[in-house]
């Protein structure tokens, strides 16, 4: 009997249809070669990447009391006393410049003429006198009676008594004023003030150099070299109330408020001649400050800006009532106070560049194209930390301080501030954000 075979053909050696060991189309689905793709650019840009710079790091800190004064120098130094020890500190690094060993502890660290000028608390009216350290090497160079002061622009130093204030651009004393010798402490020269006057710096013409302005208060306006101390030029000036801000200068005029006819005026008078330029009716307005090259006047009615020379009014902010200085930056304030601030301004036009509702600027150096500021966190206590700069409306956050921070001053590229832990503590910032 013959048997059927029945024979089934299976393909290429292993029985695999063509399209197997050639397919058409992708065996994997569509997403997969993408998923790939994405995970190694992914991979890749984070193994290259750096981690981010914090834009505010803690550089060092030290240990003080709770009355030890700092300050910090043109050329990068932290001068801090700690419990009686006065020291120099690189601010770049922390690193120990030099110790001047026990001190006592001063009210306030004052800087001039290469010395470190340091005057102690006092209780009632003792003259505690002032002691100069060298602000080379430490070492003490000299003591003497009497607040040591300097004048802007002039690194002539200054003995005086003071009377109501010495604080401010302008300074009240009593009795002779004489110049110092920074290298020995002795007199170089006298002027006296038999009663009591207004001292400040007047810039001289030309090149040469400020000079020491002196209002005494039986109307006389003086005009003395500061190196030998004589007398250049003088002039009768309206009965006022000579203070630590009346009268200023600016831009080489001097301006003065005073009783007028009927009502208050300012007047202005020619820094090397003190030739009356000009006198109109004060209005609503008080104060005089610097802003720049222009006077500022404030008052109940605002502020306006106006040419010292001349007296034109060259802008005006009715919500404005003060301005301070910062470093190459004026801040507009709401109050006279100089209690709430309102901006970062151009002086030159009145223009608000910054808005600083709720920040509070920082005292110090800086630098010339930006303003540190502060604010405080209700939530938590935390201090933040921003960079004012004109071209940006808002101050660009740099990041918060710990809680309990505060008494900070700032220095190009560092920021100087006490904690709350008895500790003076230097930060880094980076002003790019």
């Amino acid at each position: 009997m013959q048997s059927n075979t029945v024979i089934i053909d299976l393909g290429l050696e292993r029985g695999e249809p063509d399209s197997y060991d050639s397919p058409q189309r992708s065996t994997f689905p569509g997403w997969f070669p993408a998923a790939v793709l994405t995970t190694l650019i992914l991979l890749t840009a984070g193994a290259s990447m750096a981690p981010a710079k914090a834009a505010l790091t803690e550089v060092f800190s030290l240990s003080v009391g709770p009355a030890d004064a700092y300050a910090l120098t043109e050329d990068g130094r932290l001068l801090a006393q700690s419990f009686g020890m006065l020291s120099a500190y690189d601010l770049d690094n922390g690193a120990t410049q030099w110790e001047a060993g026990q001190t006592a502890p001063a009210f306030r660290l004052r800087l001039g003429s290469g010395l470190v000028l340091m005057r102690p608390w006092t209780v009632g009216s003792r003259d505690p006198g002032t002691t100069a350290i060298s602000l080379a090497d430490g070492t003490r160079q000299w003591r003497r009676s009497g607040n040591v002061v300097t004048l802007a622009g002039s690194p002539t130093l200054l003995a005086a008594s003071p009377t109501r204030s010495m604080g401010g651009v302008a300074r009240r004393v009593q009795g002779p004023v004489e110049a110092i010798d920074p290298v020995t402490g002795r007199t170089r020269w006298t002027v006296d003030v038999p009663s009591s006057a207004v001292l400040t710096g007047l810039p001289g013409p030309g090149d040469s150099g400020t000079r020491m302005l002196l209002v005494h208060d039986n109307r006389t306006m003086a005009v003395h070299d500061l190196v030998t101390g004589e007398r250049l030029v003088t002039a009768a000036v309206p009965p006022a109330d000579y203070d630590p801000t009346n009268p200023a200068v600016v831009d080489g005029v001097v301006l003065l408020r005073h009783p007028g006819r009927p009502d208050m005026e300012f007047s202005a008078y020619d820094g090397t001649t003190l030739r009356n330029l000009w006198s109109q009716p004060a209005g609503g307005y008080y104060d005089i400050e610097a802003c720049g090259v222009l006077a500022c006047l404030s008052g109940p009615d605002g502020m306006r800006a106006i040419d010292p020379a001349t007296g034109d009014v060259r802008w005006t902010n009715p919500g404005w009532r003060g301005i301070q200085q910062y470093g190459k930056s004026f801040v507009a304030y709401g109050t006279a106070e100089n209690t709430q601030p309102l901006g970062l301004i151009d002086p030159d036009t009145g223009q608000l560049q910054v808005d600083l509702t709720g920040w509070r600027p920082i005292y110090g150096a800086g630098s010339e194209d930006h303003l540190l500021v502060t604010r405080s966190e209700s939530d938590g206590g935390r201090t933040m930390v921003a960079v004012a700069r004109p071209g940006e409306v808002q101050p660009r956050l740099l990041g918060p301080l710990p809680a309990g921070t505060g008494d900070c001053q700032a220095a190009p590229e560092r920021l100087v501030c006490r904690s709350m832990y008895g500790q003076l503590v230097v930060w880094a910032y980076d002003r790019k954000g």
